[in-house]
């Protein structure tokens, strides 16, 4: 995947995947070290820590469509090498925090997932998601 065309995000948006689409994929051991290579990479990658925690979700029914993820993922890090944590310093020493949610993004379990992120001026220097353990009825 050297030549691979890069791609602008490391998920598709639009349709969610789930332990029931498609065909089985049959090289379970070389999805599942792509996957192990992918959650050490996290630690400096930010950005991709959803989508490798989505696709490691599938490890015990692995389908074509997880392998497809797992794919796009690997194409957003070819087009964005030079991402990654980095500490600067900062001429500001405001202390910004961001939440958010997906009510009942998992359509497999309809769980949500929240997550925060907090920044020191231009760093960040602590983040946590969760998918949540009880069923989301309602957002009001």
């Amino acid at each position: 995947m050297l030549s691979c065309k890069p791609s602008p995000t490391p998920v598709d948006t639009i349709p969610k995947i789930s332990a029931a689409t498609t065909t089985p994929f049959e090289d379970l051991s070389l999805y599942r070290s792509l996957v192990r290579a992918l959650q050490y990479l996290t630690f400096t990658r930010l950005d991709i820590t959803y989508v490798v925690q989505h696709v490691c979700l599938f490890m015990h029914d692995l389908r074509e469509a997880h392998m497809h993820a797992l794919k796009r993922i690997l194409r957003y890090l070819q087009g964005t090498m030079d991402f990654g944590l980095h500490l600067y310093s900062s001429s500001t020493s405001t202390l910004l925090s961001y939440t958010d949610a997906d009510w009942g993004g998992c359509p497999d379990t309809r769980r949500s997932t929240s997550g925060y992120c907090v920044f020191l001026g231009d760093n960040l220097i602590s983040w946590f998601t969760k998918r949540q353990p009880t069923l989301s009825r309602s957002s009001a």
